[in-house]
């Protein structure tokens, strides 16, 4: 019996406003693969797990960030995007109010507020997922 070795994640882009700029919440990994890269937060949907619950769940494990709504931004599946193996994920987008406060905690080693047009050197293909997030709500 065929036994697909297929996995399935979540990220998020959490935006803030701050005058009149946006800010995207952005973890730095603490583990390989892409360890001290800056990543959106996320992680792997447990079993028997919804997606938006996965969302919600890894980005308050890894920011101490809770949000109540999310939108799916898209899934994102080309088999070499994590060099671990081949994983799918599903992005949701949220927006979140500016006084909230992030901490690092579980996989990530800093947590860091950045200008949505002024990133880092992004993991995996999270900058992919920034600009279909940007495009696809107008950010």
């Amino acid at each position: 019996m065929y036994t697909p070795k297929i996995f399935v994640t979540v990220d998020n882009v959490v935006i803030r406003k701050i005058d009149n700029i946006k800010e995207i919440l952005l973890i730095k990994r603490l583990n390989e693969p892409f360890k001290d890269y800056w990543a959106l937060p996320g992680g792997f949907v447990d079993e028997n797990e919804d997606l938006e619950t996965a969302a919600k769940r890894e980005l308050q494990e890894e920011t101490n960030i809770k949000v109540f709504q999310v939108k799916q931004i898209g899934a994102y599946g080309n088999p070499k995007r994590d060099p671990r193996s081949h994983t799918i994920s599903i992005a949701y987008f949220s927006e979140i109010d500016r006084f909230a406060i992030a901490e690092a905690a579980d996989d990530a080693k800093e947590v860091k507020w950045f200008d949505i047009n002024l990133l880092p050197v992004m993991a995996f293909d999270h900058l992919d997922i920034i600009n279909d997030c940007k495009e696809k709500f107008h950010l």
